[in-house]
């Protein structure tokens, strides 16, 4: 297990991570794609969907990410080698 990864590790292989994501669950793939590496440190992944309306139509896929996360979770282990636990910042526009 590679405890060393950096966030800039993390970015680089992002889209690995949601390509096996992808192949394993479409759907928690279209809960996760739009998110943005805020920070990584000491296991905790940020991730940031604070412009949700972003992609020309809102969607909020909160509840999913919740039910969904153990998934992520799980692929960024087999991809990674690493346990993570996965913030989620969300700032809603007025």
């Amino acid at each position: 297990m590679d405890t060393h990864l950096t966030l800039s590790d993390f970015r680089q292989r992002w889209n690995e991570v949601l390509d096996h994501l992808e192949r394993a669950n479409r759907i928690a793939w279209l809960a996760f794609f739009d998110a943005r590496l805020e920070s990584f440190d000491n296991g905790r992944l940020t991730l940031d969907y604070s412009d949700p309306a972003k992609l020309g139509g809102g969607h909020n896929y909160a509840e999913a990410r919740i039910r969904l996360a153990p998934q992520l979770q799980s692929v960024i282990r087999d991809v990674l080698g690493i346990n993570v636990v996965i913030i989620e910042k969300i700032n809603e526009r007025p």
